[in-house]
């Protein structure tokens, strides 16, 4: 059986049939090896969560080492560690439920860099500003936890009430009806812009050992893209047959585990040689102290850091993150069923989607993580580049981050891993995510002048725009609430380059042809029908009584869903 299920997986799955929401077949085509439906093997399920795991972690844990300064946390408070355990629970937890009964996409669902802009715009509010130096070092144990616990706590109410928005604009169908406006021209600078701005983070790791970032991504090609079609010989049980020899793809199925591994081992080597100075990033003893500080067992629950408080200035400013990881996450979801091999995502499950990353922004709220969800662009650079699309690989890559959150030793041991070969990482998935952002223009004409036009506008004046804003605070209304809402929307480039992409394409006159609207909207699958029995985005259990029940063609949510029941009921009471 084991045998059998390898060689189903193993082969080369180009093209996938899937349900339309006509209820008709249609080849999905995409060089994947394991599609969103396809289960691999448990134990290949484990080496490739772990692909996702670790690209995870490298983002996700560098979110705190920007936090916890602004919270005014010592650099030796214990608790640290209990804020990355936390955010990396709730990832798990998340991921899992967007996997499973959200989206039902293999997508992570993680912390994120757009609400670190926003949280870093209210902790520089004087009422939140950190105190002097001296004033912090005379205070005692108790007295500087209150410090950052009561600055935690208004970040916990901010990032709770204000994905609400995110919630209900979700579930209900809100953000789904304005799809229409989300074009090709609008997806292209949205999704691009989050690889090309955060190159300062992945020069920033890699400039720390730039010989061990250039091996780290010259592998990861090699193993990706040159030997992707090389098998070695590998020994497998086959009931019946007993051990036999197959041939395994590992280059195609593990290039970021196997790349993470050899320059692990090579900095491991660098150093007990001596060829690295004490203190150099690309030693693989800097942050041994981390495994010996980090407790065995912790489980995180809401409210740990206490209850939280809510204020008008910290909704307002948070919900420009939400805002922004709305769009980013639009852009990710047809992008991604298009890498697995899927169907375009219908509207049912584009709100379910949306809705279900509210509430997952909500829960990181209350558990007290200091940041929301939003889909992370890195996993999603790792589908195309692995060529995994399954969503059982990301299911157990949500429980692994589950156990490395109440285990927090054994996520330690991941959280070492030297900063240049994180930084190698980044040049590659962020590279990728640029592109496939990019890749959105395949729809439109590109020998057109006013396409030309958005989108050169639409990707550079964000760039300018964001940077020049980051290093000058110029905005002075007279209200500080305001001032930080508008530094926070102007100082986020992927929400000013969805805006402006989308503003430009749907004012400035063109075709629907010029502007690829007849090929994106079969791409998005703007009309939702009622669900056909094995469809990709169906609930995994209930599904025949969600069929039965008549009411359900009303929720917005449900895959049952049929456009316009939901709004028709409003317009029915107004007009009697």
């Amino acid at each position: 059986m084991v045998h059998e299920n390898i060689q189903i997986g193993l082969e080369n799955m180009n093209e996938t049939e899937a349900s339309n929401i006509n209820g008709q077949k249609e080849v999905r085509k995409g060089n994947v090896t394991y599609g969103i439906d396809d289960i691999p093997p448990w134990y290949l399920c484990i080496f490739m969560a772990l692909q996702h795991y670790l690209t995870m972690i490298g983002a996700i844990v560098a979110i705190p080492f920007i936090l916890c300064p602004a919270l005014c946390m010592e650099d030796t408070d214990p608790d640290r560690s209990n804020i990355i355990s936390t955010m990396i629970f709730v990832t798990g937890l998340i991921t899992w439920l967007q996997a499973t009964f959200g989206c039902r996409l293999p997508i992570v669902q993680g912390g994120t860099i757009s609400f670190l802009v926003p949280t870093l715009a209210i902790l520089g509010l004087p009422a939140w500003k950190c105190p002097e130096q001296t004033t912090l070092a005379a205070m005692s144990q108790e007295e500087r936890r209150e410090v950052w616990t009561s600055r935690m706590c208004e970040l916990s109410g901010a990032i709770a009430v204000s994905a609400l928005f995110q919630v209900f604009g979700g579930y209900f169908g809100l953000i789904g009806s304005l799809l229409q406006y989300v074009t090709p021209l609008t997806i292209a600078p949205t999704v691009a812009l989050v690889g090309l701005t955060l190159f300062d983070h992945a020069a920033a790791a890699a400039s720390q050992q730039w010989g061990i970032a250039a091996g780290t991504f010259i592998l990861l090609t090699i193993f990706s893209q040159c030997m992707g079609e090389v098998k070695i010989p590998a020994v497998a049980w086959r009931k019946g047959a007993g051990f036999t020899i197959i041939w395994f793809p590992l280059f195609k199925l593990f290039p970021v585990l196997l790349t993470i591994v050899i320059m692990w081992a090579i900095c491991g080597i660098l150093t007990v040689a001596g060829a690295l100075p004490p203190g150099h990033p690309a030693r693989t003893d800097l942050k041994v102290n981390i495994i010996e500080d980090a407790p065995w067992f912790r489980v995180p629950y809401p409210g740990q850091w206490g209850v939280p408080t809510v204020s008008v200035a910290g909704v307002l400013g948070m919900l420009a993150g939400v805002l922004a990881c709305t769009v980013e996450s639009i852009s990710y979801y047809p992008t991604t069923a298009r890498m697995c091999a899927a169907p375009p995502p219908p509207l049912h499950a584009i709100n379910r989607g949306l809705g279900t990353e509210g509430l997952g922004t909500v829960l990181a709220g209350l558990w007290g993580s200091g940041n929301g969800t939003n889909t992370f662009g890195e996993n999603v650079g790792a589908i195309g580049v692995t060529k995994v699309g399954s969503r059982r690989v990301v299911q157990w890559a949500a429980g692994l981050m589950i156990i490395q959150g109440v285990i927090g030793k054994l996520g330690a041991v991941f959280i070492i891993i030297p900063q240049p070969i994180v930084g190698g990482l980044f040049c590659v998935m962020f590279g990728m995510i640029s592109a496939f952002g990019l890749s959105a223009l395949q729809y439109v004409n590109l020998n057109s002048s006013r396409n030309l036009y958005i989108i050169g506008f639409s990707l550079f004046f964000p760039l300018v725009l964001t940077r020049w804003m980051s290093t000058h605070h110029v905005i002075d209304t007279g209200l500080e609430p305001l001032d930080a809402v508008l530094q926070v929307l102007l100082s986020t480039s992927i929400l000013v380059g969805g805006v402006v992409g989308c503003v430009l394409d749907n004012l400035i006159p063109g075709t629907r042809e010029e502007r690829g609207l007849d090929k994106w909207a079969q791409e998005m699958c703007l009309e939702a029908g009622g669900a056909g029995a094995g469809d990709t985005y169906d609930f995994p259990i209930g599904m025949s009584f969600i069929r039965r029940w008549n009411w359900t063609t009303y929720l917005p949510f449900m895959p049952t869903y049929e456009a316009g029941k939901f709004t028709a009921l409003f317009k029915r009471k107004k007009e009697s």
